[in-house]
């Protein structure tokens, strides 16, 4: 699954739950956490689960500026609900800016517990746009998550 988050002027934002302070911000009806709302619908998408705006509708108030971890918390709650359990995690950033590398362990640990899963089977990598497209011009940030789920015994 994927997931796109434009840009504002505002300083610094969320991603893999962790506050990365930055000169520009996402925006979005949550915290527009572009890396676990596209974790989120891959786990989803495992599950053979409708996607997250079906679990968190982009008109509710109720869930204006939460956490995307609660929205993982939520995919926690279903995995269980019909007896499944997530196996792994891998998920690519796509951003000319900020550099993810300080902050993968923090966000690895974050992704990691929402779901229940240890930090070693979320997978982070990042990328750029060469400068190309809406992320090169940082117009905004992308992200792309696959995730596996097994029956449990």
């Amino acid at each position: 699954m994927s997931g796109l988050e434009p840009t504002f002027a505002a300083g610094g934002f969320v991603l893999g739950g962790v506050e990365i302070p930055h000169s520009q911000g996402l925006d979005g009806h949550s915290d527009a956490d572009v890396l676990c709302h596209a974790i989120a619908d891959a786990v989803l998408g495992a599950m053979g689960n409708s996607d997250i705006g079906h679990y968190f509708p982009p008109g509710d108030p109720s869930c204006k500026d939460i956490s995307s971890l609660k929205i993982l918390e939520k995919c926690r709650e279903l995995l269980a609900e019909e007896n499944l359990s997530l196996v792994n995690i891998g998920s690519t950033l796509i951003a000319d800016a900020p550099k993810v590398l300080p902050h993968r362990e923090a966000m690895q640990r974050n992704i990691g517990a929402a779901p229940g899963i240890p930090p070693s089977r979320v997978g982070i990598k990042a990328t750029t746009n060469e400068t190309m497209g809406f992320v090169g011009r940082k117009e905004g940030i992308a992200a792309m998550a696959v995730a596996m789920v097994t029956t449990v015994a």
